[in-house]
């Protein structure tokens, strides 16, 4: 597929080298895949430099505030159903059986959980946004003078208000995003 032809136009060689540089991009998240520990220590460490420039520099609160709001986004969208099943605008569809839901009552069938951010979406994501937080934290021009305990009240009252509107959520619905305290079947036993 690689030519060795040279592009004759100076846009025709920034093509081919961006291409190339989104090929080993591409290559090196397809390797990071199953290292899903990894990954998400990496991105914490990110966060904890993040953080540590922002409290060593005494600035970039509002940079700060954003990807606090950002990453709350994003913990929200992995934490809820691909097809949410309180929609009264898809209820028609469900019936039909255009579209899976998760059941309601006891007697409905199994259908598994969907995320509607998957975890390798939410990391990539939050590990961009830390990264583009950091590079913001350099330039003086994000540096927006603000009362930060304002913005730290009003980011714990947003996290607690919604994080209580989705517990809600999920006890109505009677679904749990997470893995943790599920009955496991082994493929031995009968």
């Amino acid at each position: 597929m690689d030519s060795t032809e040279e592009p004759s136009t100076p846009f025709g060689t920034f093509t081919a080298q961006s291409n190339k540089l989104q090929r080993q991009y591409q290559a090196l998240l397809d390797q990071s895949t199953p290292h899903v520990l990894y990954r998400w220590v990496g991105t914490v460490i990110g966060l904890f430099l993040f953080f540590l420039r922002v409290f060593v520099a005494q600035g970039w609160y509002i940079v700060a505030y954003a990807l606090g709001i950002y990453l709350l986004n994003l913990f929200l969208a992995f934490l809820q159903p691909k097809f949410d099943p309180s929609n009264e605008a898809m209820d028609n569809d469900m019936e039909d059986g255009a579209i899976g839901t998760l059941p309601t009552r006891q007697d409905e069938e199994f259908r598994p959980f969907i995320r509607r951010l998957p975890e390798f979406k939410f990391w990539h994501s939050a590990t961009r946004a830390v990264a583009i937080s950091f590079f913001c934290s350099w330039f003086e021009i994000f540096n927006v003078p603000v009362f930060w305990p304002v913005l730290v009240m009003y980011w714990l009252m947003l996290f607690i208000l919604t994080m209580r509107k989705q517990i809600q959520h999920m006890i109505k619905y009677r679904y749990v995003p997470f893995s943790l305290g599920k009955t496991r079947y082994n493929k031995n036993s009968n």
